[in-house]
């Protein structure tokens, strides 16, 4: 039974710890590519750099952050919201050997994770000039 409900649990996008039920978010996210780079910017209110984990294992990048939610102050009541509060966020992205592993970059301001992967010195774009023979 106890195997049921977890099972159950992962499926509706909530997950346990300690016997605390946590929402799992999938983050939005806008990705460019620049001359010299793919940038990836996730929105992940409520994180902070501190709760914030990047992992690239293989082909595979995986962002995870955790929001807490905020504490109450006074007796108040929320009328409206935007989001939950508090969460789990988790994403995952296939990257090509286009990216250089060694200069993947990742800061967080404001709720906002902006990774900047690196293209490969060999796959970036040259200009190659042509002489009159």
């Amino acid at each position: 039974m106890a195997e049921e409900k977890r099972e159950i649990q992962h499926q509706s996008g909530t997950g346990t710890a300690e016997g605390v039920v946590r929402r799992i978010f999938v983050p939005k996210v806008d990705i460019y590519e620049t001359r010299d780079a793919i940038v990836i910017i996730a929105d992940m209110p409520g994180v902070s750099t501190d709760s914030v984990e990047v992992t690239l294992e293989k082909n595979i990048l995986t962002i995870k952050g955790t929001a807490l939610a905020p504490t109450r102050t006074g007796s108040y009541t929320a009328v409206y919201a935007e989001c939950e509060p508090g969460g789990e966020y988790r994403r995952n992205f296939t990257i090509s050997n286009e990216v250089d592993r060694e200069k993947i970059e990742a800061t967080v301001k404001n709720g906002v994770l902006r990774l900047t992967l690196r293209k490969a010195e060999l796959l970036k774009v040259r200009k190659i000039s042509v002489k009159a023979a």
